[in-house]
């Protein structure tokens, strides 16, 4: 009997196994590492890169991603920006697996990114989940919902141009257009 094989070949035995047992817990930490990253965190990660997002109503939205929230991500697109809460997304085509820590991200929500829109007192295009369409101005932002003055898109908000006011639940929001 040789010593030096039987040696060499329980070495070659005893260090395959130590490779396996290592590659096994290496895989099993990534995917524990990957089950903590969520959405916003991959949104961050790929800010000015083009995606499509698919929302609950209306078409994919196609643009670049120029900012990221607490709930909401916004997207560069032509001839309007959009603002798209999380809440309506169904997918997003064209991530890669990278990813930030959710702190890029804004902490501020959804209703806060409508205050400034507000403020600013722009006109907007906002779909809801049934697939509807209101075009206005945002008059308040509650806790909960937005207010909008709903007149065209083509004139001001002005008393004479005011048709009416809608109330509509940010859980009903799937975007909000401006430009």
């Amino acid at each position: 009997m040789e010593w030096e094989g039987l040696f060499a070949d329980l070495e070659a035995q005893w260090e395959a196994q130590e490779r396996r047992e290592l590659d096994a817990e290496v895989a099993d930490r990534t995917r524990r590492e990957r089950a903590l990253v969520d959405l916003t965190a991959r949104l961050a990660a790929h800010r000015g890169r083009q995606v499509t997002v698919r929302t609950s109503a209306g078409d994919p939205l196609t643009g670049l991603i120029v900012d990221v929230g607490d709930g909401w991500l916004a997207l560069a697109r032509s001839p309007r920006s959009v603002l798209v809460p999380l809440a309506a997304v169904v997918g997003v085509d064209g991530l890669t697996a990278r990813s930030e820590d959710a702190t890029a991200a804004r902490r501020f929500g959804v209703g806060y990114a409508l205050r400034g829109l507000s403020r600013d007192r722009v006109t907007v295009i906002v779909v809801d989940v049934a697939g509807g369409i209101t075009t206005g101005t945002i008059d308040a932002v509650g806790a909960d919902h937005v207010q909008i003055a709903l007149h065209h898109g083509d004139e001001p908000r002005r008393a004479p141009n005011v048709r009416a006011t809608r109330a509509i639940p940010f859980a009903a929001l799937v975007s909000v257009s401006t430009g």
